[in-house]
């Protein structure tokens, strides 16, 4: 099964040096994360739809496995407890998730909710709940690293299975208030499709032109976009955007029947927007990639 991402991206040291992330590429989009303490050598995978990649990639790399940091329970983000569990290597590990959904994550040892913390060897991060996508959703902060499965996604935003939009919208502001050099390390190669969905509400929008001709370039020699910046996703991410006038004004001239008093409402029409597809129709067609 081949890849979108072709190229990952080499690891990298947070801010304050601490961890060492590690990008893992599964299935046919799936991003794995893999966060080390480089004090103590411990390593933990955050989600994956299998194990084989994740283990090939800590036996290439010497790296300890000791923990899963699950943010939900779609299958494939606790595809890889399953798997571990098949190949009889899940037990003693610890297993760290969502506290409401404990009978769905298989060999659950901690169960986390909003604030909570996480150790991982000398290294420690907070937990935050972050519904929408579906219920019992959480992110991890490690220092300016956010583990946040498909809740936030480069240039967009995790599907409302369980929603409702105000969760969802909740959660994303939450997001949206960590620093701006928050490192967005998200579940999915998603961007282009994301993307294409901003430029048909804000075609005037100069920082989301210039990040389409750069995420262009990247993908067309197979290499990946994600982790983003959070002050990119600002700029030019429209779920993290509904005061912008030029997008409401777009998604009141879509939606002339929606009400659309607050941005809570924008964000929800928003996303309904996405949800119907008509973008896709135009490829890429109209983008500034000239």
């Amino acid at each position: 099964m081949k890849h979108a991402v072709t190229r990952p991206n080499p690891p990298w040291r947070s801010r304050n040096g601490r961890l060492t992330v590690h990008q893992v590429p599964a299935w046919i989009d799936n991003l794995i994360w893999l966060i080390t303490c480089n004090e103590t050598g411990e390593t933990a995978v955050v989600d994956g739809p299998e194990a084989g990649p994740t283990l090939e990639y800590c036996e290439a790399h010497g790296l300890r496995l000791t923990t899963i940091l699950n943010t939900h329970t779609h299958p494939d983000h606790i595809g890889i407890n399953l798997d571990l569990r098949r190949r009889e290597a899940l037990d003693g590990m610890t297993v760290v998730g969502p506290a409401s959904r404990a009978d769905q994550i298989p060999g659950l040892t901690v169960g986390v909710d909003e604030g909570d913390t996480v150790q991982l060897g000398a290294t420690q991060g907070r937990v935050m709940l972050t519904e929408g996508h579906i219920d019992g959703h959480v992110s991890y902060v490690f220092d300016n690293v956010l583990l946040c499965g498909d809740t936030l996604f480069a240039g967009g935003c995790g599907r409302l299975f369980d929603g409702p939009p105000a969760k969802m919208f909740d959660s994303l502001q939450r997001l949206a208030a960590l620093p701006a050099e928050t490192q967005i390390c998200c579940a999915h190669e998603y961007t282009q499709d994301n993307l294409r969905f901003a430029w048909s509400l804000e075609p005037d929008n100069e920082a989301l032109a210039e990040r389409i001709r750069q995420v262009w370039a990247l993908r067309a020699t197979g290499g990946c976009t994600v982790p983003s910046r959070l002050s990119i996703e600002h700029a030019t991410n429209p779920f993290l955007r509904s005061d912008s006038p030029s997008l409401v004004a777009a998604v009141r001239a879509a939606l002339p029947q929606t009400t659309l008093d607050d941005p809570q409402q924008v964000f929800a029409a928003t996303r309904l927007l996405k949800d119907q597809g008509a973008y896709k129709k135009r490829g890429d067609e109209g983008l500034p990639l000239g």
